[in-house]
C-alpha cells in the first residue's frame, strides 16, 4: 500500500474518506516541500569547489565550473548552508546590495575553513597597486582547478575592488598605501613583516599554507607536488641559478648556494614550523632594518644537515628538527631560470610557477616580463590602440650574433645594431601615432647587478639568447607619461610577443599591412596605390616625414603596419623642435649593462645615439663625473 501511495498518491486519495484525504494531502505537501528544499539547495546553490574563470578574451574564455557527484543521502543542512555562504570565485555580488561591513572581512579560522580543501589554503596579499597581478594570480589558479584560495587586502580600496569581482578576500588591517611602494623602501619592509605576521596567524588554525607573493604566476597546479613530501615542514623556492637536478626532484640542498626565496613557500602546521614562524616574526619586529627574506635565511640556516633520508631530498634545518625541502628552480622558476636560461625547456619539464625575480625596471619591468611570456591577463582595452600598431622585423647580420668571442665588445656590437633600428621605429611610431610592438632583443651577455664574466658559470644560459626588454631598456621610463612640453608625444609600446598572444582579437590579426623597403628608382618603388602587390606595400628607403605621413595616412584604418625591414626607412623629423624633444625622450629609454669584473663602477651605459659619436667604445665610466646616463 505504501508503495502504491508513493507511485500514485492522488489516485489513492480520491478513493479514501475525507479525513484520509486530509491526511494524504498533508503527507503529499510535506513530501513535495522536502523534495524541493533538498534538491533546490543542491542544484541552485553552487558547491564550494565550483570554479568559474574570469573571461579576459574569447580565446581564453574557458569555464572550469564543475558539478560534483551528488547523492541525496549525503545531503545535510550543514552542507547546504555552507554552499550558500561560500560563493564560487568570480561570482560577482549583486550591485543592488551594499558591501558587508569591514568587520566581516576579518581573517578567522572559520573563513579559512570555508575556503580550505584537503586541509590546504593558498594565500597571497598586496595593496591596490598590485590589483592586476592579483587578478592574474587568481585567474591562473582557478583555471588550473584550484579554488581553495584567499587574498589578503592591505588597503580598503583593494578589498572593495576584489569583493566586487567575486574574489575571496580578507582584511589584513594594515592600512597600507594604495600605491606601489618600491623595492627596499621602509614601506616595502613593512609589507614583508605583514607576510610573517600572516603566516603566524594562519598556521595555528591547523591548515597547510601555500604562501605566495603577488609578482609570481602559476602554470600548473602545485598542490599534488607538495603532497609528494608529506614529511616536509617547509618547502621553499630559491634564487638558485645553477641546476642541481635535471628532473622534478627537490634541489640537492648540499649543492644549492642561492638564497632561499620566500616568494613561494609551503608550510605545514607542525610544531617545528610554528616555532620557526614565531621566532622569525620576533626577529623582524625587534629590528625593522632586517629584510624579511634575509631574516628567514639566517634562522633556517643556523643548522643545515644532515639529510632526513636517502630518498626525499629533505634536510634537517633551523633547530635540527625542522624538515626543509628546496623546490627545484627549473620548475618553480625564478626570473633567471625561466626568462634567461629557459631551464625547463632544456630539461623538457613543465614548470609549475614563475617568480619575477632577477629583474630590472621595478614593477613595470615585472609586468612586462610576464607579458613577454604571455603569462599576464590584461583587460580587453590593452589589445587595442587608437592609432593602431606598428611592428618591424629586425635585421641582424649573422656574424654579429655568432662570430667571435662572446664578450663585452661583441655584446654591445649586436645590441647597438638593434638599438639603432628601434630608434627609427620609435620615430615612425611617434609620427604615425601608433603603438610600437617592440622586437625581440638578442644579447650575447647576461645582465646582473654585480661583476661577472658575461655568463654565470654552471648556468644553462645559451649564447646568444633573446633577453628580456629590461636588460637593455628602462621599461618603467618608457611607460611613464613624461611631460609632452619637454619630451614630445608619448610613444606607447607593447611586448615582442604581443601579436602572437592568443588573447589578441581576430580583427587585429586580419587588419595587416606588410611594408617592404625598396630603392628609389627600382621597379614599383614609387608612392602610388599600385605599389601594393600581394598585400605588401613597397616603400622607398630614406623617406621624409612628409612622405611617411602622406603614404600611411591612407592606411590609417589598418590595425597593424609591419615593416619587413626598418633600416634606413626614415631620414628625420622636419620640425627640429619636435626632433629635439624626441631625442630628449628616447635617450632616457636605454639602461645599462652590468657589470665588468674587478672594476668600480663596472657598469656600461647604453647610448641611443651611439652611432653619432665617432670612436664610441663600450667602457665603464672612467671618472665619477662621467657616471650618468648619456642624456
Amino acid at each position: 500500500m505504501a508503495k502504491m501511495a508513493w507511485i500514485n498518491p492522488c489516485e489513492e486519495a480520491a478513493k479514501s474518506k475525507p479525513l484520509s484525504i486530509i491526511i494524504y494531502a498533508t503527507v503529499i505537501v510535506g513530501l513535495v516541500l522536502s523534495f524541493f528544499v533538498v534538491f533546490s539547495g543542491v542544484y541552485t546553490s553552487r558547491p564550494p569547489d565550483a570554479q568559474i574563470s574570469i573571461i579576459t578574451s574569447p580565446s581564453r574564455a574557458i569555464s572550469h565550473f564543475q558539478e560534483p557527484s551528488f547523492s541525496p543521502s549525503q545531503t545535510s543542512v550543514a552542507s547546504v548552508t555552507r554552499s550558500t555562504l561560500l560563493k564560487p570565485i568570480w561570482e560577482v555580488p549583486s550591485k543592488t546590495k551594499k558591501i558587508p561591513p569591514l568587520e566581516s572581512f576579518r581573517l578567522t579560522k572559520e573563513l579559512v575553513e570555508k575556503r580550505a580543501k584537503d586541509n590546504t589554503i593558498v594565500v597571497t596579499f598586496g595593496n591596490y597597486a598590485f590589483m592586476d597581478f592579483i587578478l592574474t594570480w587568481v585567474k591562473q589558479l582557478t583555471d588550473l582547478g584550484v579554488s581553495n584560495l584567499l587574498v589578503g587586502a592591505m588597503d580598503t580600496k583593494l578589498l572593495e575592488a576584489l569583493y566586487w569581482k567575486g574574489v575571496p578576500v580578507f582584511d589584513m588591517e594594515s592600512h597600507m598605501s594604495t600605491i606601489d611602494v618600491g623595492w627596499g623602501t621602509p614601506t616595502f619592509h613593512k609589507m614583508g613583516r605583514e607576510k610573517v605576521i600572516l603566516i603566524n596567524s594562519i598556521l595555528p588554525f591547523g591548515y597547510e599554507l601555500l604562501m605566495c607573493d603577488t609578482d609570481m604566476v602559476w602554470l600548473k597546479n602545485p598542490l599534488p607536488y607538495f603532497a609528494r613530501f608529506p614529511e616536509a615542514d617547509v618547502l621553499t623556492s630559491t634564487d638558485q641559478v645553477v641546476p642541481t637536478v635535471v628532473d622534478d626532484s627537490l634541489d640537492v640542498w648540499q649543492l644549492a648556494s642561492g638564497a632561499y626565496n620566500i616568494g613561494i613557500f609551503h608550510w605545514r602546521p607542525t610544531e617545528s614550523s610554528m616555532k620557526l614562524a614565531k621566532q622569525w616574526k620576533e626577529l623582524l619586529l625587534a629590528d625593522d632594518k632586517i629584510w624579511d627574506q634575509n631574516g628567514f635565511n639566517d634562522i633556517v640556516r643556523r643548522q643545515l644537515g644532515p639529510s632526513v633520508d636517502d630518498e626525499s631530498g629533505l634536510v634537517y634545518a633551523y633547530d635540527g628538527n625542522l624538515k626543509l625541502g628546496l623546490l627545484p628552480a627549473s620548475i618553480f622558476c625564478n626570473g633567471h631560470t625561466y626568462f634567461v636560461q629557459a631551464m625547463h625547456e632544456q630539461f623538457k619539464l613543465k614548470p609549475y610557477a614563475v617568480h619575477t625575480t632577477f629583474q630590472y625596471s621595478g614593477t613595470d619591468g615585472k609586468r612586462h616580463r610576464l607579458r613577454e611570456g604571455m603569462l599576464f591577463y590584461d583587460s580587453p582595452d590593452y589589445y587595442s590602440s587608437p592609432g593602431g600598431f606598428l611592428s618591424f622585423k629586425p635585421a641582424i647580420p649573422g656574424k654579429l650574433l655568432l662570430e667571435g668571442e662572446h664578450d663585452v665588445e661583441s655584446h654591445f656590437a649586436v645590441v647597438n645594431y638593434q638599438i639603432k633600428q628601434i630608434r627609427t621605429a620609435l620615430a615612425i611610431a611617434s609620427l604615425l601615432n601608433r603603438t610600437l610592438v617592440m622586437p625581440p632583443i638578442w644579447c650575447r651577455l647576461d645582465r646582473l647587478w654585480f661583476g661577472h664574466p658575461g655568463i654565470l658559470e654552471g648556468t644553462r644560459t645559451r649564447q646568444p639568447f633573446i633577453c628580456p626588454l629590461d636588460h637593455v631598456f628602462e621599461v618603467n621610463v618608457m611607460l611613464q607619461n613624461l611631460p609632452q612640453q619637454e619630451f614630445g608625444p608619448h610613444i606607447d609600446i607593447r611586448e615582442y610577443t604581443f601579436l602572437d598572444n592568443p588573447a589578441l582579437p581576430q580583427e587585429i590579426k586580419e587588419s595587416w599591412l606588410d611594408v617592404q623597403l625598396c630603392q628609389v628608382g627600382s621597379k614599383n618603388c614609387r608612392i602610388a596605390n599600385e605599389s601594393i602587390a600581394g598585400g605588401v606595400l613597397r616603400f622607398p628607403k630614406y623617406s621624409s616625414e612628409e612622405t611617411l605621413m602622406k603614404v600611411f595616412f591612407a592606411f590609417k584604418h589598418i590595425k597593424v603596419i609591419n615593416f619587413l625591414s626598418i633600416r634606413d626607412a626614415f631620414t628625420g623629423f622636419a620640425d627640429k623642435e619636435r626632433e629635439q624633444k624626441f631625442r630628449h625622450r628616447v635617450k632616457r629609454y636605454v639602461g645599462l649593462w652590468c657589470c665588468v669584473t674587478n672594476r668600480t663602477p663596472g657598469h656600461i651605459y647604453y647610448d641611443m645615439y651611439w652611432d653619432e659619436k665617432p670612436g664610441w667604445k663600450p667602457l665603464p665610466p672612467q671618472k665619477p663625473e662621467d657616471d650618468h646616463p648619456p642624456v
